[in-house]
């Protein structure tokens, strides 16, 4: 499973995170973190976000697969076809990511995202999310990947921040 969260606090400095589990429990190693490029500082959108780095992350993924498995050069993170990719967000995050994605789903990966809110689960093509209960283990290993990849980016996000805060013209 990769998942994937934007972090940004007032659009500055926005983020993104993609953490991997494999048999349920994290693939720290695998773990990556994204400066977003595409945006203007100061104007804050996800949607936009969260396309830039899956289109990233695809494009990775392609260009790995050109390499040699003895390549000192191949990253096995972004060589790896993930089985499930989660997307922290309701709805609009996962319209913005699924374009990004055309290429992992042709070659059969699952897209879906994960809301906060009542922890509402959307699929692609389905207007209605699909409600999973609270006890049960699979909304529980979405919600431990979603709030790693969470924090993962947070931490990110708030070293970025506190860097530029310390910052000065004079540096």
């Amino acid at each position: 499973i990769e998942c994937y969260d934007i972090s940004n606090l007032m659009g500055t400095h926005t983020v993104a995170s993609m953490v991997v589990f494999e048999g349920g429990v994290p693939k720290k190693s695998d773990y990556r973190r994204f400066t977003i490029r595409g945006l203007t500082e100061g104007v804050p959108d996800d949607f936009a976000a969260m396309n830039e780095v899956l289109s990233r992350r695809f494009n990775q993924w392609e260009q790995q697969q050109e390499l040699s498995p003895h390549d000192p050069e191949r990253n096995p993170s972004f060589a790896a076809l993930p089985n499930l990719i989660v997307i922290d967000g309701g709805k609009g995050q996962l319209a913005a990511g699924l374009a990004a994605l055309d290429g992992f789903r042709e070659r059969g990966v699952a897209v879906i995202s994960l809301a906060k809110r009542i922890e509402e689960v959307f699929v692609p093509g389905q207007s209605t999310p699909i409600l999973i209960g609270h006890d049960e283990p699979a909304l529980q290993l979405l919600q431990r990947v979603r709030d790693e990849a969470h924090r993962f980016a947070i931490t990110h996000h708030r070293g970025r921040r506190d860097k530029a805060m310390t910052g000065s013209v004079l540096d």
